[in-house]
């Protein structure tokens, strides 16, 4: 990459985050302001930054419009495709993207193992809230009176194994736990032959839309195992996915 591309994209990324002055701009790029100033006047000629009235510049509304553009043209599942096939290639166990849609979360997409059993999820159907990885990632992340909201619409806390979470309050700190360390679990919870580990994917805002994970039969990986062995992936894998859809940490 060019240097001045490589500066005008910095640049972007700056001026994103709240309004900067010309003098905030060169601090940033460790260059004069003269060579600040003509790299923002590019980019405001272009439409990619503007000027404010008392001075500072922000960006620009031809970029907020390509902005629309590009989601519109990569949706969640044609962004996190490949990366799923990857990690399912790698680590040889079911993996599941899903995502909060309205006041359900849903499967998106899944890769099955080659040679393994084909686990009961489906794509579009709603997983279970207070037993699926994937929800406590998702709603581990929202605010708590909007994951109350989803839980109290959906969510009867059945127990269907010995290790089903059937209470509201250990539910939330199950949640809290989840957001203290960075991932969910599901500890055969709805089946107490798999169990799963799972990681939050966040939007261009930040904001946690969706939720990865690989699950595994038991006899083949226990929790421990998962938690060793395909975590590390996995956490890659969902930032890769977060960082496309324009997430940045």
């Amino acid at each position: 990459m060019s240097q001045t591309v490589r500066r005008a994209i910095d640049i972007l990324e700056f001026v994103a985050r709240r309004p900067r002055t010309q003098t905030e701009v060169g601090e940033h790029l460790g260059v004069h302001r003269s060579t600040a100033l003509r790299l923002l006047e590019s980019l405001t000629e272009g439409g990619l930054a503007r000027r404010l009235p008392d001075g500072r510049y922000a960006v620009g509304h031809r970029l907020a419009g390509l902005a629309q553009l590009a989601l519109e043209q990569f949706g969640l599942k044609d962004v996190a495709g490949e990366h799923l096939r990857g990690l399912g290639e790698r680590c040889g166990h079911t993996v599941h993207l899903a995502a909060l849609e309205g006041d359900r979360i849903v499967y998106v997409d899944k890769v099955d193992p080659v040679d393994g059993v084909r686990l009961y999820s489906q794509i579009g159907r709603p997983v279970t809230l207070h037993t699926a990885g994937v929800a406590k990632a998702i709603l581990a992340h929202q605010p708590r009176e909007r994951a109350a909201e989803l839980l109290d619409g959906t969510c009867d806390f059945a127990p269907h194994t010995a290790t089903t979470i059937t209470d509201a309050a250990a539910y939330r700190a199950a949640l809290d736990e989840t957001r203290a360390r960075g991932w969910a679990v599901d500890d055969g919870e709805y089946e107490d032959y798999v169990n799963c580990v799972a990681v939050p994917v966040r939007d261009s805002t930040g904001e946690v839309i969706a939720a990865v994970s690989v699950t595994a039969l038991k006899a083949k990986a226990g929790l421990g195992d998962l938690e060793s062995d395909v975590l590390p992936d996995l956490m890659t894998t969902a930032d890769t996915i977060s960082k496309e859809l324009g997430w940045r940490p």
